[in-house]
């Protein structure tokens, strides 16, 4: 009778125990995956961009991006009861403090703060990222030339100051200001731009104003993801096919779903990779909405002599 009941207990333990552990694998695969953020950054809705995998038997690790910068990894993420925290070291930001994120996880949404290097605290929402996989083909509509070569129509620009004007067909940023966006959002398209920029300039294309394609002068440089013809903190190119600063370049860049393809100066650089998530300075973190192109005007000095869209229909 003793055996009997021992023998119960113990099932009753064992079953205790596996159904908390099956609860747990249950909760920790509803945190797994991307994560598109809102970052109250004092009244302004800045984007940022979470990813939480398995890495392993039971650890967690992931991605992070916030409002600026690149992907930067994480080496743990700690998660217990729906409570998710990390910290990572400073990027950007002149300081010995970790960046610390803590958030929790209610009826499928992330929310709670995040502690920048400084010591600023922001609250944050966020809902997981689309995959956006395209069950079908796009069939391509008519070409769209969203710089017309005389002015700046059908744009508009992020700052108080829009140093962007047009000097003999050229559409021309002689200094670091505003980022210029354009007035018309996409979803699926064909991109083909000119470009030109001077010796140690920066700049990049956001597809959709999230996904910033990188424009520098980096010539003899191995390719990265964020040198030039990569997408910022992802995607690197297979080879570097940036020429020299003062000469006309091209890009021809197609983005469906997630998927993209980049030809620079004529090679074939990154061909149908996948986009994880956003890249810093994007405009915002809506990946299931269409979006409008950012040209980077905030670091260097740029021109473009096209600029043209083949939107699918």
């Amino acid at each position: 009778m003793i055996k009997s009941k021992l023998l119960l207990c113990g099932i009753l333990v064992f079953s205790f125990l596996s159904t908390g552990n099956l609860a747990c694998a249950q909760d920790e695969k509803q945190l797994t995956g991307r994560w598109d953020l809102t970052v109250d950054m004092d009244g302004k809705q800045a984007p940022s961009w979470l990813e939480v995998k398995l890495s392993g038997i039971k650890t967690l690790v992931g991605y992070y991006v916030a409002h600026n910068g690149s992907a930067r990894p994480i080496s743990k993420v700690n998660y217990e009861n729906g409570k998710i925290s990390f910290a990572i070291p400073p990027q950007w930001d002149n300081s010995d403090q970790d960046m610390v994120f803590n958030g929790q996880l209610m009826a499928g949404e992330l929310s709670g703060t995040i502690t920048q290097s400084t010591g600023e605290k922001h609250s944050f929402t966020g809902v997981k990222a689309p995959s956006l996989v395209r069950e079908k083909a796009p069939k391509w509509g008519k070409t769209i030339e969203l710089f017309n070569g005389k002015n700046v129509d059908g744009w508009h620009v992020d700052g108080a100051e829009n140093q962007w004007k047009v000097i003999d067909g050229i559409l021309t940023s002689d200094a670091a200001g505003s980022n210029l966006i354009s007035d018309q959002k996409f979803e699926d398209f064909k991109l083909s731009a000119e470009i030109r920029y001077p010796k140690g300039s920066n700049s990049g294309i956001y597809l959709r104003g999230r996904y910033e394609v990188q424009i520098e002068d980096n010539a003899g440089t191995p390719p990265s993801s964020i040198y030039f013809g990569g997408v910022y903190g992802f995607l690197t190119p297979n080879e570097m096919a940036v020429k020299s600063a003062g000469e006309w370049q091209t890009f021809e860049i197609t983005l469906i779903g997630r998927r993209v393809s980049i030809v620079a100066n004529g090679k074939a650089i990154i061909t149908d990779q996948i986009i994880p998530g956003i890249t810093g300075g994007a405009i915002d973190s809506n990946e299931g909405e269409p979006g409008a192109f950012m040209i980077q005007g905030d670091h260097g000095a740029v021109e473009f002599r096209k600029f043209e869209v083949t939107p699918s229909k």
